[in-house]
């Protein structure tokens, strides 16, 4: 269990710690010198049961309420220090509010000092500090009157720490991958490079491969200290220091996260759920420039809101906070934001999606998804984003939420492999109906043609999805003989393109003839001349070829057999998997045509979408539907 201290300067906050774990925490010389905790300090108690209790004192004085949230973050208990003589202060009463904010619900209360103030002034200052706590999640916390000077109420306390660590919150720390918010970095002669922090999420393990994030340095770990143990491992709720090969000192920074490589995926806006301050004077404003404080992380950034221009004080609404620079964020990590002067604290909240879109933010179908992905169960959590957006992209949604691969699908989801997508049961019903209807339409408004290419039904009917959906609707109606495919077109059972007698006679005469030129077919003019027929009767002949996809018109009144497009395609990605690109020159030599002909056959490629042009070379289509490799 981690423990967190939170309090007024000078009431007493490290010498607590001390008298509890016999462990200074203040352990820069400026620190001794003025006599106030200016960074996080770290100490540590073993516990009857076997484990150790770790601390994270934080400093009280305003100037440094940016640690004291680096602190807080990830911290499962919080002692509140009130002294005696004093009572409650404005940094008490700042540090209560960070505390509600940051989602911290278990804790205690620490009357200090109570051996300078007599029994009427200790009980007029455990009043106040309860009237303080009376609409808080502290509000039931016990209070214990202390002096670390005398050792008056330490055992009770401590008593009470113990309790709490022998409770089980691993379900309070769900996530598969390991999650570290780094809050010191050093170097140790010998050893290397240290960094230290509260495991967020998943376990830390000797020899694992890890990423430091948002930066992406690769490392691996070569030690760990567990609360203050040397340990094979480190797990979720412990303060670890680990030693990692492969990184310099410089290459870290307080802020940074030590992540499992999937959820390396640096962010500069997160959607939320973000509530001010009830002590806020005023309402919050639409784009009010910040402070975030999130992990151990601190960066100047601006929160739009999403339900409004204007947010009261106590009230809460969706919202998306847009960093200045990349951070490391993860949905349900816990947030606060202080105004620009860096002087109050003005709200804070919980990351609903940590790659909040740019455009459309205030949609009302993204709306509906971020108040799906509230849900604070993994599971009902995607059944729900699932059911609102239809479609999900598995990796994106796993890497975000921090879920293990073999996370459990809602019922009757289609799950795609490649790209990895999620279909809820009623949007992939809905899909396949779009399709149909689609084919049904198309051959109503052109009998003449055989029907459109999967590109065409994909622009026609599913502008916003994958190409690898519409190909995996398309199989799955064609499995069923509820679609039909007549090379790259696409149509409904029993649909064709009828040929008249005369036309099946010439058909049978030119389509020989196109397979056995391949590659150098003769031109419309040509077969007419040959055929005795008139060359008008001959084109509109090899148009209906061509719906029926038999043929394919490289150019005007130029067409190829299936089977020799097939084979050039084939050529192409031959060139794309030995040289990187399709060029001209080597697609003219593979093919034995002329640099002209090998010119026009690939601005044909371009032309339906099987290929790309980019400066002077041609690169394969990876959203391609026309799949001409399978033409033959």
């Amino acid at each position: 269990m981690i423990v967190g201290t939170a309090g007024h300067i000078d009431h007493g906050k490290t010498s607590l710690v001390k008298a509890l774990t016999g462990v200074d925490t203040d352990r820069l010389k400026e620190e001794k010198a003025r006599g106030i905790s200016i960074e996080l300090g770290y100490a540590y108690l073993p516990s009857p049961g076997g484990g150790v209790i770790g601390f994270v004192d934080v400093p009280g004085h305003e100037r440094f309420v940016d640690h004291m949230v680096a602190g807080a973050t990830g911290v499962d208990f919080v002692v509140l220090v009130v002294a005696a003589d004093d009572g409650p202060m404005p940094q008490t009463r700042e540090h209560l509010d960070i505390i509600e904010l940051l989602g911290i619900r278990e804790g205690a209360i620490a009357l200090t000092k109570v051996d300078r103030v007599d029994a009427y002034a200790c009980a007029e200052a455990a009043g106040a500090a309860r009237a303080l706590v009376a609409s808080t999640p502290l509000a039931q916390a016990p209070l214990y009157p202390v002096s670390s000077l005398t050792g008056e109420g330490l055992a009770g306390l401590k008593n009470a720490l113990f309790a709490a660590a022998a409770r089980p919150r691993e379900a309070l720390r769900r996530g598969a991958g390991l999650r570290l918010a780094v809050d010191r970095r050093f170097t140790l002669d010998g050893v290397g490079t240290v960094v230290t922090g509260t495991v967020h999420a998943g376990q830390a393990r000797v020899g694992d491969e890890v990423v430091v994030s948002p930066g992406g340095i690769s490392a691996r770990v070569r030690s760990i200290h567990a609360q203050d143990r040397k340990a094979v491992t480190g797990h979720a709720g412990e303060r670890c220091a680990l030693v990692l090969a492969g990184v310099d000192r410089e290459d870290v920074e307080r802020g940074d996260w030590v992540v499992s490589s999937f959820l390396h995926a640096p962010t500069d806006r997160f959607d939320a759920r973000l509530r001010i301050a009830r002590a806020e004077p005023s309402a919050f404003q639409h784009w009010t420039p910040v402070h975030l404080h999130i992990g151990a992380a601190h960066v100047m950034a601006h929160v739009a809101l999403l339900e409004g221009e204007r947010l009261a004080p106590g009230e809460s609404a969706l919202a998306q906070v847009v960093t200045g620079r990349p951070i490391g964020a993860c949905a349900g990590d816990a947030f606060v934001v202080r105004d620009a002067s860096a002087s109050r604290t003005l709200g804070g909240g919980r990351v609903l999606d940590p790659r909040g879109r740019e455009r459309h933010r205030r949609a009302p179908e993204h709306l509906a998804l971020l108040h799906a992905l509230e849900d604070p169960d993994p599971a009902t959590r995607l059944a729900l984003a699932l059911e609102t957006a239809g479609t999900l992209d598995v990796e994106r949604f796993r890497c975000a939420h921090n879920l293990p691969e073999a996370m459990a699908m809602p019922a009757g989801a289609v799950r795609l492999a490649s790209p990895a997508r999620l279909i809820a049961a009623a949007a992939w019903q809905e899909m396949r109906e779009r399709f149909i209807a689609t084919l049904s339409r198309h051959h109503g408004e052109r009998a003449d043609e055989m029907g459109p290419d999967l590109g065409r039904i994909r622009r026609m009917a599913f502008p916003r999805d994958d190409a690898a959906v519409v190909q995996a609707i398309a199989e799955s109606l064609l499995d069923e003989g509820k679609a039909a495919r007549s090379g790259p077109w696409w149509h409904l059972p029993g649909h064709t393109v009828q040929l008249d007698a005369r036309e099946r006679v010439l058909a049978q005469l030119i389509l020989p003839r196109l397979e056995e030129e391949a590659y150098d077919p003769p031109w419309v003019r040509d077969l007419a001349r040959e055929l005795s027929a008139p060359e008008s009767e001959i084109r509109t002949l090899m148009r209906r070829l061509g719906r029926r996809g038999d043929v394919f018109a490289v150019m005007k009144d130029l067409y190829y057999a299936r089977s020799a497009v097939a084979k050039m395609a084939a050529i192409a990605q031959a060139l794309e998997r030995e040289e990187g690109a399709v060029r001209a020159a080597p697609f003219r030599d593979r093919t034995g045509i002329g640099r002209k002909r090998a010119i026009q056959v690939l601005e044909f490629f371009d032309r339906v979408g099987f290929t790309r042009r980019t400066r002077g070379e041609h690169r394969l289509r990876a959203d391609s539907l026309l799949k001409l490799e399978q033409v033959a």
